[in-house]
């Protein structure tokens, strides 16, 4: 691509970035390193620049540490372990998408008509809960203060006893905790499930997270394409990234 100099200023005007954040991107290992003028200036070239049109393109298919440590593997030369990463970052969106589809299976077994029986799947107390779920019981418990699950307490005991809506409450928090809610995004809706005012507003979370999981797709599409273009460039090529 010729040698053509950039400053610093030059690459942040583009993005609206400032001096001080491409300088940290070079840092990160993100930017390539840069060349110096004798008076210890940095100096950025093209490469430079499609580097950073890389990063901000991965950022929304894969989030901001993947992004980082894809284009940090790319410009030190290891582009099949940038390449595995993106691997699992597509197997991980699968994941999101099959999540969302078992979602959408418990909704329907939330139907009005069932909520004056539901399906006995306890009690079960917070260990057993947690490895069900996959996660830790300080997570439950972090649940149980935001309101999402209630359970009882063991009166011989003391310990935490789930039952089995507290049980479907708790998966149901997982699956939308894995769609990226927050705590105080879901506790509403499940506010809505228990006093059975109506599905809708679970419903219309679904839609929107949908949705995140089709921006996503699209973006991965966007960034791989940035990366394919930076990669012909010369980007990761060991010379360059020696500097």
């Amino acid at each position: 691509m010729g040698r053509e100099r950039l400053r610093p200023v030059d690459l942040a005007r583009e993005h609206g970035l400032s001096t001080q954040a491409v300088r940290n991107y070079e840092e990160a290992g993100i930017l390539p390193p840069a060349e110096r003028t004798p008076s210890g200036y940095r100096v950025y070239g093209p490469l430079h620049a499609r580097a950073l049109r890389v990063f901000l393109a991965l950022v929304p298919a894969h989030g901001h540490p993947t992004a980082t440590a894809i284009m940090r593997a790319v410009n030190e030369g290891d582009v099949e372990g940038a390449l595995a990463m993106i691997d699992e970052s597509h197997a991980q969106l699968l994941k999101d998408r099959e999540t969302l589809k078992a979602v959408e299976h418990a909704l329907r077994d939330l139907a009005p008509s069932d909520r004056a029986a539901p399906v006995r799947t306890g009690p079960m107390f917070v260990g057993p809960l947690a490895r069900q779920l996959g996660v830790r019981p300080a997570t439950l418990r972090k649940w149980e203060r935001a309101g999402l699950i209630r359970p009882q307490r063991d009166p011989a005991t003391g310990y935490r006893v789930y039952g089995p809506d507290d049980v479907r409450d708790a998966h149901l928090a997982h699956q939308l905790r894995r769609g990226g809610y927050l705590l105080d995004q879901i506790t509403p809706l499940l506010e809505q499930v228990r006093s059975a005012g109506g599905l809708e507003p679970l419903e219309s979370a679904l839609r929107d997270w949908r949705g995140r999981l089709t921006s996503r797709s699209h973006a991965m599409l966007a960034g791989a394409a940035q990366l394919s273009v930076y990669l012909r460039e010369g980007g990761g090529s060991a010379t360059y990234a020696k500097g």
